[in-house]
Protein backbone atom coordinates (compact mmCIF):
# COMPACT_ATOMS: atom_id res chain seq x y z
CA UNK A 1 0.00 0.00 0.00
CA UNK A 2 1.23 3.84 -0.97
CA UNK A 3 1.69 5.62 1.68
CA UNK A 4 0.11 9.25 2.03
CA UNK A 5 1.89 11.69 0.10
CA UNK A 6 4.21 11.87 -2.32
CA UNK A 7 6.45 9.04 -3.38
CA UNK A 8 9.27 9.11 -5.39
CA UNK A 9 9.25 7.77 -9.38
CA UNK A 10 12.70 6.40 -10.32
CA UNK A 11 14.34 7.92 -13.50
CA UNK A 12 13.47 6.15 -16.29
CA UNK A 13 10.17 4.76 -14.91
CA UNK A 14 6.73 5.91 -15.76
CA UNK A 15 3.86 5.95 -13.20
CA UNK A 16 0.45 6.42 -14.16
CA UNK A 17 -3.07 5.95 -12.10
CA UNK A 18 -5.55 3.19 -13.46
CA UNK A 19 -9.03 3.04 -13.38
CA UNK A 20 -10.38 0.00 -13.14
CA UNK A 21 -14.31 0.02 -14.88
CA UNK A 22 -17.15 -2.85 -15.39
CA UNK A 23 -20.62 -3.43 -16.33
CA UNK A 24 -22.51 -6.37 -15.27
CA UNK A 25 -25.39 -6.10 -17.59
CA UNK A 26 -26.13 -4.47 -21.07
CA UNK A 27 -26.84 -0.89 -21.23
CA UNK A 28 -29.34 0.60 -22.29
CA UNK A 29 -28.44 1.58 -26.02
CA UNK A 30 -27.00 4.70 -27.41
CA UNK A 31 -27.76 6.91 -30.48
CA UNK A 32 -25.47 4.89 -33.10
CA UNK A 33 -23.80 8.17 -35.29
CA UNK A 34 -24.14 7.71 -39.13
CA UNK A 35 -20.61 6.29 -40.44
CA UNK A 36 -20.71 7.21 -44.43
CA UNK A 37 -17.67 4.93 -45.29
CA UNK A 38 -17.13 3.26 -42.56
CA UNK A 39 -16.87 -0.09 -41.61
CA UNK A 40 -16.22 -2.75 -38.77
CA UNK A 41 -14.10 -5.87 -40.24
CA UNK A 42 -13.03 -8.91 -37.88
CA UNK A 43 -9.96 -9.95 -38.85
CA UNK A 44 -9.05 -13.31 -38.12
CA UNK A 45 -5.77 -14.33 -37.38
CA UNK A 46 -4.33 -11.13 -37.54
CA UNK A 47 -0.99 -10.72 -39.12
CA UNK A 48 1.69 -9.05 -36.36
CA UNK A 49 3.37 -6.90 -38.63
CA UNK A 50 -0.26 -5.31 -39.26
CA UNK A 51 -1.23 -5.21 -35.89
CA UNK A 52 1.23 -3.59 -34.51
CA UNK A 53 1.47 -0.76 -37.54
CA UNK A 54 -1.98 0.05 -36.57
CA UNK A 55 -1.65 0.18 -32.81
CA UNK A 56 1.55 2.47 -33.21
CA UNK A 57 -0.87 4.47 -35.49
CA UNK A 58 -3.47 4.87 -32.76
CA UNK A 59 -1.02 4.71 -29.53
CA UNK A 60 2.19 6.48 -29.94
CA UNK A 61 1.01 9.63 -28.53
CA UNK A 62 -0.19 7.97 -25.77
CA UNK A 63 2.56 5.60 -24.87
CA UNK A 64 0.95 2.50 -25.72
CA UNK A 65 3.40 -0.17 -25.46
CA UNK A 66 3.01 -3.46 -23.94
CA UNK A 67 2.19 -5.11 -27.50
CA UNK A 68 5.45 -3.47 -29.09
CA UNK A 69 7.26 -5.39 -26.66
CA UNK A 70 6.09 -8.53 -26.67
CA UNK A 71 8.33 -10.83 -28.70
CA UNK A 72 6.48 -11.74 -31.91
CA UNK A 73 5.58 -15.27 -30.95
CA UNK A 74 4.20 -14.22 -27.63
CA UNK A 75 1.80 -11.72 -30.02
CA UNK A 76 0.59 -14.31 -32.38
CA UNK A 77 -0.40 -16.45 -29.80
CA UNK A 78 -2.74 -13.55 -28.22
CA UNK A 79 -3.94 -12.44 -31.06
CA UNK A 80 -4.47 -15.92 -32.69
CA UNK A 81 -5.87 -16.95 -29.42
CA UNK A 82 -9.84 -18.09 -30.43
CA UNK A 83 -11.38 -16.15 -27.37
CA UNK A 84 -9.42 -13.34 -28.80
CA UNK A 85 -11.51 -11.31 -31.06
CA UNK A 86 -9.63 -8.53 -33.07
CA UNK A 87 -11.32 -5.88 -35.05
CA UNK A 88 -10.76 -3.08 -37.77
CA UNK A 89 -12.40 0.11 -38.23
CA UNK A 90 -11.89 0.59 -42.13
CA UNK A 91 -12.19 4.23 -43.98
CA UNK A 92 -10.80 4.11 -47.96
CA UNK A 93 -9.58 0.66 -47.32
CA UNK A 94 -7.29 1.35 -44.62
CA UNK A 95 -7.77 0.13 -40.98
CA UNK A 96 -7.78 3.63 -39.06
CA UNK A 97 -9.81 1.75 -35.50
CA UNK A 98 -9.05 -1.10 -33.35
CA UNK A 99 -11.10 -2.61 -31.00
CA UNK A 100 -9.77 -6.18 -28.91
CA UNK A 101 -11.89 -7.95 -27.12
CA UNK A 102 -10.51 -10.83 -25.31
CA UNK A 103 -13.14 -13.56 -23.62
CA UNK A 104 -10.22 -15.93 -22.89
CA UNK A 105 -11.79 -15.58 -18.77
CA UNK A 106 -14.48 -17.54 -18.72
CA UNK A 107 -18.04 -15.40 -18.07
CA UNK A 108 -15.73 -12.14 -18.64
CA UNK A 109 -15.00 -10.18 -21.20
CA UNK A 110 -12.23 -7.86 -21.00
CA UNK A 111 -12.23 -4.34 -23.88
CA UNK A 112 -8.30 -4.95 -24.30
CA UNK A 113 -7.70 -2.16 -26.79
CA UNK A 114 -9.88 0.45 -27.74
CA UNK A 115 -8.98 3.65 -30.46
CA UNK A 116 -8.92 5.22 -32.90
CA UNK A 117 -6.45 7.29 -35.27
CA UNK A 118 -6.38 10.73 -35.83
CA UNK A 119 -8.06 10.07 -39.43
CA UNK A 120 -11.79 8.94 -37.57
CA UNK A 121 -11.14 11.13 -34.46
CA UNK A 122 -13.74 13.80 -33.90
CA UNK A 123 -16.89 12.05 -36.38
CA UNK A 124 -18.59 10.33 -33.55
CA UNK A 125 -16.74 7.04 -34.73
CA UNK A 126 -15.92 6.83 -31.19
CA UNK A 127 -19.62 6.05 -30.29
CA UNK A 128 -20.69 3.80 -33.07
CA UNK A 129 -17.44 2.03 -32.48
CA UNK A 130 -18.12 1.60 -28.76
CA UNK A 131 -21.96 0.86 -29.81
CA UNK A 132 -20.32 -2.29 -31.38
CA UNK A 133 -18.09 -3.83 -28.91
CA UNK A 134 -20.78 -3.68 -26.42
CA UNK A 135 -23.25 -5.56 -28.75
CA UNK A 136 -20.67 -7.92 -29.56
CA UNK A 137 -19.12 -8.59 -26.20
CA UNK A 138 -23.13 -9.40 -24.56
CA UNK A 139 -24.47 -11.25 -27.14
CA UNK A 140 -21.03 -13.22 -28.95
CA UNK A 141 -22.43 -15.93 -30.77
CA UNK A 142 -21.77 -19.34 -30.11
CA UNK A 143 -20.83 -19.29 -26.57
CA UNK A 144 -22.78 -18.83 -23.06
CA UNK A 145 -23.60 -15.20 -21.69
CA UNK A 146 -20.67 -13.10 -20.21
CA UNK A 147 -21.38 -11.78 -16.85
CA UNK A 148 -18.45 -9.02 -16.63
CA UNK A 149 -17.32 -6.56 -19.52
CA UNK A 150 -14.81 -4.47 -18.17
CA UNK A 151 -11.74 -2.10 -19.40
CA UNK A 152 -9.33 0.13 -17.55
CA UNK A 153 -8.17 3.36 -18.90
CA UNK A 154 -5.26 5.66 -17.34
CA UNK A 155 -4.07 9.02 -16.85
CA UNK A 156 -1.75 9.01 -19.86
CA UNK A 157 -4.46 8.01 -21.91
CA UNK A 158 -6.96 10.78 -23.38
CA UNK A 159 -8.47 12.88 -21.07
CA UNK A 160 -12.05 11.90 -22.80
CA UNK A 161 -11.35 8.31 -22.35
CA UNK A 162 -12.33 8.07 -18.57
CA UNK A 163 -15.80 10.02 -19.40
CA UNK A 164 -16.31 8.31 -22.23
CA UNK A 165 -16.23 4.98 -20.84
CA UNK A 166 -18.35 6.29 -18.06
CA UNK A 167 -21.18 7.48 -20.36
CA UNK A 168 -20.90 4.04 -22.35
CA UNK A 169 -22.29 2.27 -19.22
CA UNK A 170 -19.25 1.90 -17.31
CA UNK A 171 -18.81 1.77 -13.77
CA UNK A 172 -15.35 2.42 -12.24
CA UNK A 173 -14.61 -0.43 -9.26
CA UNK A 174 -11.31 0.08 -8.63
CA UNK A 175 -8.55 2.89 -9.04
CA UNK A 176 -4.69 0.97 -9.34
CA UNK A 177 -1.10 2.63 -9.35
CA UNK A 178 1.19 1.18 -12.39
CA UNK A 179 4.47 2.04 -12.36
CA UNK A 180 6.93 0.61 -15.39
CA UNK A 181 9.73 1.28 -17.94
CA UNK A 182 9.42 4.56 -19.86
CA UNK A 183 9.21 2.84 -23.54
CA UNK A 184 11.29 5.43 -24.85
CA UNK A 185 13.94 4.98 -23.20
CA UNK A 186 14.25 1.51 -22.99
CA UNK A 187 13.70 2.35 -27.06
CA UNK A 188 10.17 0.47 -27.35
CA UNK A 189 9.46 4.13 -28.35
CA UNK A 190 10.85 7.19 -30.24
CA UNK A 191 11.93 10.13 -27.51
CA UNK A 192 9.78 12.19 -29.41
CA UNK A 193 6.57 10.44 -28.57
CA UNK A 194 4.00 11.88 -26.12
CA UNK A 195 6.13 15.51 -25.87
CA UNK A 196 3.50 16.60 -22.98
CA UNK A 197 5.36 13.58 -20.81
CA UNK A 198 9.17 14.44 -20.20
CA UNK A 199 11.42 11.65 -20.43
CA UNK A 200 13.60 11.33 -17.51
CA UNK A 201 16.66 8.82 -17.90
CA UNK A 202 18.49 7.01 -15.31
Amino acid sequence: MLPDGYSDVPAGKLAAVVTCLEMQAPPAGRKDPEQLGITLDRIERPDVAWYRDLYSRIGTEWLWASRLALAEGDLAAILHHPDVEVYAVMKDGRAEGLLELDFREEGTCELAFFGLTPATIGNGTGRWLMNRAISQAWSRQGHAPIQRFWVHTCTLDSAQALGFYIRSGFTPVKRQIEVFDDPRVTGVLPETAAPAVPVIRP
